[in-house]
């Protein structure tokens, strides 16, 4: 597992749930298939109304037209990030569409478990609101052994809470290959 983590944030509020981060029109494509699982990156976010977005000079897409990786490699959330229904397509699109990490204030448990089971991205927590204190497009860093996130674009530096036991399960890929190595089930 990288140490660190550096990209352009993509920021959003409160309450983003399953349907904004995937539309259920779009739960179509085989995840197996390489090709055809590239429509979940190019579909991710894709439900957020612009209200939603944080952007006060209107909604700027989280992935491009024609494409389905984003420029945008840490997502900035509010309170209750992934709520709504339990599909697994939802960390699964960000994945695909090349999010790193989501730093949010709180998650719906079914969203950040299936984060961390799946291996998709790392689900960090804020010790603070962090949507109205970062800009879409700002250049960010964290660092998982200190447990910050620093905004480049601004000089700024923020406590991020500890991954706790979970980080065992973050380094391993994902949860089947933590039980492998943990002798829970056979390899």
């Amino acid at each position: 597992m990288k140490k660190k983590i550096q990209g352009r944030a993509f920021v959003l509020g409160n309450n983003i749930d399953t349907d904004q981060i995937i539309p259920a029109e779009h739960l179509v494509y085989s995840l197996s298939d390489p090709e055809e699982s590239k429509n979940y990156g190019k579909f991710a976010l894709s439900g957020v109304p612009t209200e939603a977005s944080g952007l006060p000079q209107g909604k700027i897409p989280f992935v491009d037209e024609g494409q389905y990786q984003s420029q945008f490699k840490i997502v900035i959330g509010g309170s209750n990030f992934g709520c709504g229904s339990s599909r697994e397509h939802a960390p699964a699109c960000m994945e695909i569409a090349g999010v790193q990490a989501v730093v949010a204030e709180s998650y719906a448990r079914i969203f950040y478990r299936n984060s961390i089971d799946g291996g998709f991205f790392i689900p960090l927590e804020s010790k603070q609101p962090l949507a109205n204190e970062i800009k879409t497009g700002d250049q960010l860093t964290i660092d998982l052994e200190a447990y910050t996130l620093t905004n480049e674009t601004q000089n700024k530096t923020y406590p991020l809470n500890s991954l706790g036991e979970v980080i065992d399960i973050i380094e391993a890929g994902d949860i089947f290959e933590y039980a492998r190595k943990s002798g829970l089930i056979p390899s």
